[in-house]
This record gives C-alpha cells, structure tokens and sequence, in this order.
C-alpha cells in the first residue's frame, strides 16, 4: 500500500491538472459523491464531529491488522468532498503513521488551505483532530 505521502502527491498531482479552483472545487465535490453512505445509526450523535458549521459524522472502525478505516459523510456536498480526501489519505493506516502525517502541510500542499473559508477550515481541523483521537487511543491499546 502507498505511504500517506505517497497519496498525498497522487491528490496533488491530479489537483495541479485542474486548472483554476473551481474545477478544483468541482472535483473535490465529485470526491465526495463516491462516499460509501452511513446508516441511519451511524449519523448520530456518538459519530458527530463537533466544530463543523455543517453536519459532519465519522466512523472509525479499527482492523484486525492494526490499522484502521474510516468512514464518514456530511450534509454539505463540498464538505463530503474534503471527507472523501481525509479517508483517502488516513483510511487504512497503522496509528503510527496517522500520527505521523502532518495534515497542515498537506492541506497546504494541496492549496486548500488558502481556499477554503475560516468555517470550512476550522471543521476540516476539527475532523482531523477526531481521528488524531482516535488513532492516539488504538495507538494506547495497542501498547
């Protein structure tokens, strides 16, 4: 499987051959209606991601090898697109990597952080803090 840098150059690579951000925008848009939808159980409260302007829920699910898979969706179609770039850079990665893998460079690298807005930003934080959480607590069982 490719590192976690390995696939941030691949989303990098496909972001530079779109030319301005609204393509850019329209393909993390697209990103985000190839989400595997949740169950009605699963956009609940325990799942939700709090400091997202819109509703975001995530679902963690540890796997027998030690990494783990995330699942997740939002009520906002661009907002399930930057849901859809997490999984694919964080799905399936041992703790240790999860951690290691420093997300602000990548948003940087990516040219996000310069466009998106402070809200979306902000939540985009919030789901990397959520599964930051959750890899430092399978990282702590693990031991």
């Amino acid at each position: 499987m490719a590192t976690t840098n390995d696939t941030l150059t691949e989303l990098a690579d496909e972001f530079d051959l779109l030319g301005d951000w609204e393509e850019r925008y329209r393909y993390v848009i697209e990103m985000g209606r190839d989400l595997t939808p949740l169950t009605d159980a699963e956009r609940t409260e325990p799942y939700k991601v709090r400091g997202c302007a819109s509703q975001v829920w995530l679902v963690t699910e540890p796997q027998g090898d030690g990494t783990m898979r995330f699942r997740g969706d939002s009520d906002a179609h661009i907002v399930r697109g930057l849901i859809a770039i997490l999984l694919r850079l964080y799905s399936g990665r041992a703790p240790a990597e999860i951690l290691a893998f420093d997300a602000h460079a990548a948003f940087a690298t990516l040219g996000l952080s310069g466009a998106l807005s402070a809200q979306r930003s902000n939540g985009l934080a919030s789901m990397v803090t959520r599964i930051r959480r959750d890899a430092e607590a399978a990282a702590a069982a693990a031991r």
